[in-house]
């Protein structure tokens, strides 16, 4: 109750209401710092009506501080990304503070603008309303929190040093790319210039406010002129009138700006007309935001100068609130004027993202939204425009009449220039516009569309340098979103990055079935037609997308990767006009690329480079079909083998010779010099290649090249092609490669579609089966099937014998004949092999088909949450992130999580597992939907951190975790599902002690890694749990007794540093691993959902930089007794896997967020992961729940069933023996098939019958049997007793006392003559049986 009055108060809510937005009743304004503020817009977000406001983050200050944006807007949908989706038609403004750190007016402006309008819209304000259900708000309330925390309240004239600027010492409005400036600017100082832009780039803002200090006035467009005279030239925007109506819609509305006059101190004689002026004539800012989004993207934006003094003290606040308020409500508004409409497809009616808006007599076009959405601001008047798009008739509405208010609507329905099978629109882009968007009535125009197609050639041929180059991908990536993904492999050696360019229907996305191909140019720097070649083939891909039908059924089917330059760095050194050099051929650090991969036949002495350590882990990462390699210097297709054995130029035959032909054949018959096969004559009079192809050792031999090592390693078959004689031509020689070589670019990228492709499939599942080996009968080559079974097998023309094989399955053959149109889809159904199975004399179970409709649905939850993406999609891209930036202490990590306890009540529980040596708590946080009940039937997970205080990492990872599902729980669907089946306990810092004396920026100090007694905690889990007194740390002590021996666990995930891999069970040497598949697959699971870490290439000093997978058993990497991971799997019987998260073992905070990043997905991987496996309860014939069954897997691993009768295990995927035992019952037997995306539910049915009968029949009947056998037993007793009575005193003797029975023991072992069994004690009348039968007892 007390958290919402806090929000109450926060929001002004109170119970007086009013027409309009008012005053909010609140504490007395203030400064926020940056952790304050983002705590405010937290609130304000957390506690806004459902729907109605999303807080997220742009990116980071240089310190690593958010820069946060709050969204207001009605009507948001849950999930869609941390930002949420954007809503057809609505247009989006954004407002900006605190650009220059002195100046942070804005940001309590935007602060409390927020909190008015959300306390507006709680009374039902009609204002309000209209605002936030017609417009998209965003309101960033500081730019610069770096250069904010070193600012003075009270400096008016920003004397404070190092305020204005951010970390750097740049100044953020001086750092954007200019229209009229000569180089483009490097943004690597600017991480907040660079998030802001990148931010833009995603989306189509309108109407843009940039809120200042130190004037009052309203600054429009341009802000710089060509000529960069200090002041008084007025650069004038092809929207001038525009620019001048939304300045004075907010200078008209506040008190001071509307004079002209602010009489700032030492300006005093300063005057603006209106409260306006344009920038440039004011005075040249060269860089500056506004003209940045006006020129670079939709965007008209102003510059708001609020107040004379830069940073006024907060006891203005109120005064400074009170004269901008009417201005920001009016200047919001003013987005809604101009025109404003849809643009479709007049054949599917869908719209047409990016399509070109164009206003007749006005020199500026701007683009349609991602629904074919537009909003086109303009002044009263009447006006020509069209609308256009590549692959459509154009079409121009005449005479349409914009008036005063609201805006105009206007739809386009564009007719296809040429119809081609195009895939169907998704539902967002058929979205219609809303009812209260009126056509205008106008003459509408169109040319008839053309009836011979021809394909749009580049225009644009030039040699384009490292920072060129990297914007027109970066360009080509934002103008064609659809088809387009610009992404890095790794860094060359002087830092410059490796690109590529995905073109696809689905990027980003492996579609299963569709093949994977890449080109790959400028390896040797100073070979450089392949780099342009590459950039124009992405020029053609992307304009011809939708209009061409090659162009289209390419893209449509093919996933295309293009990287223009694997040589950055030598290119930079290479010069224009270089025939044959070698200058800048090779890397910076002088190593040829070509001579550095692994070679079969010779070992390597040269270290591997990192531009060829980058190549080969992208090439293990996707499953590439085949690629081409672009070099320069000769004009020839050159194929595998490029060496031999012997060193010498010989022919080198590959296994695949054949179809390595047909592949050079389909380049060089389209190029017909090349196919003359006499290329150089003046250079090499010599050199003939019949048909322009040659077998690599048979020209000359390479060892280390890259083309057999792709054929060799991967799935990949790859051919080298030299483009030309001259390895680095004048630039006005590139027209004349392109139209030589364009049509063989594309008809290579047709051959990934020849041969055999399918599925290899589970017979029981269907699903696909990962890893699978393609093996052609006479062809020494097989190929490997992907992660959904599919795989592609290039064959030329003929019948093939070809088998499919998997471990665990009975292998397939099958007889194919290919053709030369087309791949030959060809599936193989495997089935298991076991023995048992076949004979069947054990039952074999799959995944139970439950009628409980939530437990369907939650099953295919799962199975949609492993499948590839299925994170992204459903967890990751709409949800709301966090984002550490610092490292929490013990004080702060224990208050952060009594907050997220107190704040999420109903989900939390937290609780202290013990203390540390110092006494310090050691906090465990549970996350579920019933945190403080029972709930044995649900799987329970445990992530541990900060064993070693040195590697504090982990402990902030699992920090954000927890709070990342806990401000998703409710909001995204997916994470409210799993918190709501899942039990999740954290431990983020085992040891405390240890964090507190460890240092930040320590990468390689073991200070810290040892508790207060300098005890190594992950040496201290006994091996022998026998003879374990509970004498030992009181950290392990607590973890041992609190946390391990509860055994209720299904899963244990642990964090640590110092490398980037991840170890699974045993850390102790000579260990034999039981359930070792199961325990390497769910480290694989965590290192192939990293970035990075499944490349096997951590990158640390003094530590192996080849582990495969990322993964390696703890004994094998760093052998050691007493490990928590060891103790947990042998007595807690829970699986438990270490994450090594960074070389480092204590990294700066401002890589906190990156590794958040790189392990976000990895760790919520595991939640998901703790949902398979084999679960289910043990039970009797009645029902009765049979609690500690002991469950056996595979004859070795035991787990225990829990309170009633549940158990949980987790497998890797394949046939597994799982058998059940208890006291007084049978043991059962069965078998289990899993697969990695799913669980399976199993059902012990205990059997309770001995020798067939009941067990009640026979404990009845033996019962009855031995009481017969002690009735006989007694009758005869009691004739003895009779027979002996003569000896009763001798028996009673002996009955009598103890003492006396040991003493006549020990005279009997003497022989003495006084024993009680002597004769002399005997009856006479005695016979000799009897009296031998007295001396046998």
């Amino acid at each position: 109750m007390a958290g919402r009055l806090v929000l109450w108060l926060l929001l002004g809510l109170g119970p007086a209401g009013g027409a309009h937005i008012k005053k909010a009743e609140a504490e007395a304004p203030r400064y926020l710092h940056a952790a304050e503020l983002g705590a405010a817009l937290r609130a304000l977000a957390e506690g806004a009506p459902p729907g109605l406001a999303r807080l997220f983050s742009i990116g980071q200050s240089v310190e690593g501080r958010p820069l946060w944006v709050l969204r207001l807007t009605a009507g948001l949908e849950p999930g869609a990304g941390p930002a949420g989706a954007p809503i057809p038609g609505r247009p989006q403004v954004k407002l900006v503070g605190n650009m220059h750190g002195d100046e942070p007016l804005g940001r309590p402006l935007l602060l409390r603008l927020a909190r008015e309008l959300l306390a507006a819209w709680a009374r039902g304000d009609a204002r309000a309303g209209r605002l936030l259900n017609a417009t998209d708000l965003y309101l960033l309330p500081s730019l610069n929190p770096d250069g904010f925390e070193r600012a003075r309240e009270g400096d008016c004239g920003g004397s404070a040093p190092g305020g204005r600027e951010n970390s750097r010492g740049k100044d953020l409005n001086r750092s954007f790319p200019d229209q009229f400036g000569a180089a483009q600017p490097d943004l690597g100082p600017v991480p907040e210039v660079r998030a802001l832009i990148t931010w833009m780039q995603r989306n189509k803002f309108v109407l843009s406010g940039n809120l200042h200090g130190g004037s009052v006035v309203a600054s429009y467009p341009y802000d710089d002129s060509p000529m960069h005279e200090p002041n008084g030239i007025y650069s004038k925007s092809a929207d001038d009138e525009v620019f001048k109506y939304l300045a004075k819609a907010y200078a008209s509305n506040h008190p001071i700006m509307k004079t002209g006059t602010p009489n700032c101190p030492g300006e005093q004689f300063e005057t603006f007309k209106d409260g306006i002026t344009n920038g440039a004539h004011w005075y040249d800012v060269e860089g500056g935001m506004q003209d940045y989004n006006y020129v670079w993207a939709n965007c008209f934006e102003i510059t708001l100068e609020l107040s004379c003094c830069k940073y006024p003290m907060a006891s203005q606040l109120q005064q400074e609130w009170e004269n901008n308020r009417e201005s920001l409500l009016t200047f919001i508004e003013k987005v809604h004027m101009g025109v404003k409409g849809f643009v479709r497809d007049l054949v599917t009616g869908s719209g047409l993202a990016n399509a070109t808006i164009a206003v007749a007599g006005i020199d500026h076009n701007i683009t349609a939204g991602r629904f074919g959405d537009y909003h086109r601001l303009l002044v009263p008047g009447t006006y020509n425009i069209t609308a256009a798009v590549m692959g459509y008739v154009p079409m121009t509405v005449e005479n349409i009449e914009v008036k005063e208010g609201a805006a105009t609507g206007v739809d386009f329905s564009l007719q296809p220039a040429v119809l081609v099978p195009v895939p169907d629109p998704t539902p967002a882009a058929a979205t219609p516009a809303p009812g209260s968007a009126v056509n205008a009535t106008a003459t509408a125009r169109a040319a008839s569309p053309t009836s011979l197609h021809q394909p749009l050639q580049p225009e644009d041929f030039r040699h384009h340098h490292f920072p060129d180059m990297e914007i027109f991908l970066r360009r080509y990536a934002s103008e064609y979103t659809n088809i387009t993904r610009l992404y890095s492999v790794g860094k060359s050696v002087e830092q410059r990055e490796l690109y590529v360019m995905e073109i696809s229907d689905n990027p980003g996305i492996h579609e299963p079935g569709e093949p994977e191909f890449k080109y790959i140019g400028n390896m040797h720097g100073n070979e450089v037609i392949g780099r342009e070649l590459l950039l124009n083939l992405i020029d053609y891909l992307c304009k011809n997308f939708g209009t061409d039908p090659e162009v289209t059924e390419l893209v449509l089917n093919t996933r295309i990767h293009i990287m223009p330059s694997m040589n950055p760095d030598g290119y930079e050194k290479s010069q224009e006009g270089d025939r044959s050099s070698t200058v800048g051929r090779n890397n910076s650090n002088n190593y040829d690329l070509n001579r550095n991969f692994p070679d079969q036949f010779l070992p390597m002495t040269d270290p591997l480079q990192p531009e060829t350590l980058a190549v080969m882990n992208w090439l293990r990462a996707f499953p590439f079909v085949l690629s081409a390699n672009l070099h320069g210097g000769s004009l020839v297709v050159n194929y595998p083998f490029d060496d031999d054995e012997k060193g010498i130029a010989i022919y080198s035959k590959s296994p695949d010779d054949g179809v390595f032909q047909q592949l050079a054949l389909s380049y060089s018959k389209e190029n017909t010099q090349m196919y003359q096969g006499s290329p150089c004559k003046d250079m090499y009079p010599n050199e003939y290649f019949p048909h322009g192809i040659t077998n690599g050792a048979h020209w000359y031999n390479v060892q280390g090249g890259m083309q057999d090592w792709n054929y060799l390693n991967t799935n990949c078959f790859e051919v080298t092609i030299e483009l030309g004689c001259v390895k680095y031509p004048n630039a006005e020689d590139l027209p004349k490669y392109w139209e030589e070589n364009h049509r063989s670019l594309l008809q290579f990228i047709k051959q990934v579609h020849q041969g055999v492709k399918g599925f290899v499939l589970d017979a029981t599942s269907r699903r696909g089966i990962s890893n699978a080996t393609i093996s052609v009968a006479d062809i020494d080559h097989p190929v490997t099937s992907y992660k959904a079974g599919d795989y592609w097998r290039l064959l030329v023309p003929g019948s093939y014998k070809i088998t499919a094989s998997a471990r665990g399955y009975n292998p397939l053959t099958r007889t194919v004949t290919v053709g030369d149109r087309g791949a030959v889809q060809v599936n193989f159904t495997l089935s298991r092999t076991d023995s048992k199975v076949e004979e069947g004399k054990i039952p074999v179970l799959t995944n139970e088909d439950t009628s409980d409709p939530s437990t369907k649905e939650f099953e295919t939850l799962i199975k949609d949450l492993s499948a590839e993406n299925g994170l992204e999609r459903l967890v990751l891209t709409p949800s709301v992130d966090v984002s550490p930036y610092r490292y929490r202490p013990y004080k702060d990590l224990s208050d952060f999580l009594r907050a997220l306890h107190l704040n999420y009540p109903q989900i939390t529980n937290l609780t202290n597992l013990g203390h540390s040596v110092e006494y310090r708590q050691m906090w465990s946080l549970e996350i579920s939907n019933k945190p403080n009940q029972s709930e044995p039937e649900e799987p329970k997970i445990r992530f541990v951190a900060g064993i070693h205080g040195n590697a504090p990492v982990g402990t902030e990872l699992l920090l954000a975790l927890a709070e990342f599902l806990c401000v998703n729980y409710k909001k995204n669907a997916a994470i409210t599902k799993l918190i709501d089946r899942t039990r999740i306990v954290i431990v983020p810092s085992l040891n405390p002690d240890g964090r507190e004396t460890a240092q930040e920026r320590d990468c390689t100090s073991k200070t810290g890694q040892t508790n207060a007694h300098g005890k190594d905690l992950d040496t201290d889990f006994t091996s022998n749990f026998s003879s374990y007194s509970g004498i030992g740390e009181p950290e392990t002590k607590a973890i041992i007794e609190n946390l391990i021996l509860k055994r209720d666990f299904s899963l244990s995930v642990a964090l640590d540093g110092g490398s980037l891999l991840v170890t699974y069970p045993y850390d102790k040497p000579v260990q034999t691993v039981e359930n070792k598949e199961t325990l390497r697959h769910l480290a694989t699971l965590y290192a192939n959902n990293h970035p990075s870490m499944h490349l096997g290439q951590p990158g640390c000093k003094n530590e192996s930089d080849n582990i495969p997978g990322g993964v390696i058993r703890g004994a094998e990497w760093h052998s050691h007794l007493g490990s928590m991971k060891d103790f947990s799997v042998t007595f807690g019987h829970c699986p438990e896997i270490t994450v090594y998260t960074s070389c480092c073992y204590f990294p700066s905070a401002g890589q906190l967020p990156n590794l958040w990043t790189e392990n976000k997905k990895s760790l919520l991987s595991m939640v998901v992961e703790v949902h398979k496996g084999v679960h289910g309860f043990v039970q009797d014939k009645s029902g009765k729940p049979v609690s500690k069954a002991v469950i056996v897997l595979n004859e070795g691993v035991r787990v225990y069933t829990k309170e009633g009768g549940y158990f949980h295990v987790l497998l890797a995927p394949g046939l597994h023996n799982i058998s059940a035992t208890a006291e007084g019952y049978q043991q059962k037997h069965v078998l289990v098939r899993h697969d990695a995306a799913s669980s399976v539910v199993i059902v012990f049915d205990m059997d309770n019958r001995i020798f067939g009968l009941s067990r009640e029949l026979v404990v009845t009947v033996a019962g009855a049997t031995m009481s017969a056998m002690v009735l006989t037993a007694c009758i005869i007793w009691c004739v003895c007793s009779i027979k002996s009575n003569r000896h009763k005193d001798g028996f009673h003797r002996l009955r009598q006392h103890n003492d006396d029975y040991e003493d006549e023991i020990r005279m009997m072992s003497t022989g003495s003559k006084k024993s009680l069994l002597s004769h002399e004690f005997q009856d006479e009348t005695d016979t000799e049986e009897e009296t031998l039968y007295s001396s046998k007892h």
